[in-house]
């Protein structure tokens, strides 16, 4: 870890957030929806539309995305950040956006993110029959898997192999996140769901049935980040980026060299060096958890547990409400919200965790939460680790 990044601990805090149209948002586009949310971030923060002079987006459906949303929003930047990695995005615009703050580049950055891909007429369904010309991945294509289902299973079919693990393991992680989303009024997906649901659930890829996926939904999410010395003066409690780690291995999983071990050991790892903490330290932990078999994955990479012992970990609720971690308190991809990009808002419950806002899903005395965003098919992968004002 190079002591610049380490002088950067802290040098940045989060001032405001916000979701939109969560779940079911008929008669929004994406523009709209991200609109909706980057104006309730910028007033959570305590500031104007006119106070952003920096911004961070990208979008699945367009590459050019940056320069229309700087157009509806009507702002004029002096730092622009489109890097598209999939959902991991709005976790890695982190650091860059830091970099640019500290420089004097800018002084407020907008992270943000919408999609109607539930409602729209152009829905998910088109978007990867697109992306066969747009983004060919020429070991796997010819062979028409359903993507990115189908690699996600082939992942799971291994790890279940490798470490003699159970689709019940993996039930475990739909069921914890249901129990999250119960205490979450915003979460989509809001009714019981037991272990026998999700084992008798219609398969849709082998092992993964459809309660081990991501729903399909709407929504948008945003958030302010600023200086730390600007954010002590707004109105809200700052949460601070302790730390920050992105890392690409691949973009096909058929080019994963271990089908078990993913890019977030390097992320985690990057993040945890520049905060100076370790796993031990986090108190609760919001996971890209598209599939079940991700939660597991990357509870071991992030280094929670050791490698092969993510599903002892999960077993009897230990990742659910009253157990041994508080891991993706909202709900997660799989109960709260999923419109295809699920990374923002690993940050946006971070921050309303730390700043003690989540009622009855309260984690107590939260102080130092994890965020982690994965993109494409276990392809890219952003670490955050993020802190109270008491953990600089």
């Amino acid at each position: 870890m190079s002591a610049s990044l380490r002088e950067l601990r802290g040098a940045a805090a989060i001032a405001g957030v916000a979701t939109f149209g969560c779940g079911e948002a008929k008669g929004f586009t994406d523009m709209e929806l991200l609109a909706r949310a980057a104006h309730a971030a910028v007033a959570d923060a305590g500031l104007k539309m006119s106070d952003i002079d920096g911004i961070c987006t990208a979008s699945a459906s367009a590459t050019m995305w940056a320069m229309p949303v700087i157009e509806y929003l009507g702002i004029r930047p002096t730092y622009i950040d489109s890097t598209m990695l999939g959902g991991s995005s709005f976790v890695a615009h982190l650091l860059p956006a830091i970099h640019a703050l500290q420089s004097g580049q800018c002084n407020a950055v907008l992270v943000c993110y919408g999609s109607a891909q539930r409602s729209a007429t152009f829905g998910r369904k088109e978007v990867v029959a697109s992306r066969r010309f747009l983004d060919p991945q020429p070991y796997e294509m010819p062979y028409e898997p359903m993507l990115p289902l189908s690699a996600y299973a082939l992942v799971a079919s291994r790890y279940l192999h490798e470490f003699g693990a159970s689709r019940r393991h993996l039930a475990e992680v739909a069921v914890a996140a249901r129990a999250w989303a119960r205490l979450n009024p915003e979460a989509f997906m809001r009714d019981p769901l037991t272990i026998e649901q999700v084992l008798d659930a219609r398969m849709v890829s082998d092992p993964l049935s459809v309660r081990d996926c991501c729903m399909v939904s709407d929504g948008a999410g945003a958030y302010v980040l600023v200086r730390a010395d600007r954010a002590r003066d707004l109105p809200k409690e700052p949460v601070y980026v302790l730390g920050n780690g992105t890392a690409v291995w691949n973009r096909q999983v058929s080019s994963m060299q271990n089908l078990t071990v993913t890019a977030a050991t390097q992320s985690g790892k990057a993040a945890y060096d520049m905060a100076g903490l370790s796993a031990k330290d986090v108190d609760v932990v919001e996971l890209y958890d598209a599939f079940t078999i991700n939660t597991l994955l990357f509870l071991e990479d992030l280094g929670f547990c050791g490698k092969g012992e993510a599903a002892a970990f999960v077993e009897n609720g230990g990742i659910a409400p009253g157990g041994r971690l508080p891991v993706n308190t909202n709900g997660g991809g799989l109960s709260c919200v999923h419109p295809g990009m699920y990374g923002v808002f690993t940050i946006v419950e971070s921050v309303r965790q730390l700043r003690g806002e989540c009622g009855e899903r309260q984690v107590r005395d939260a102080k130092i939460a994890l965020a982690h965003g994965n993109g494409g098919t276990l392809s890219s992968q952003a670490t955050a680790i993020l802190g109270t004002r008491e953990t600089l």
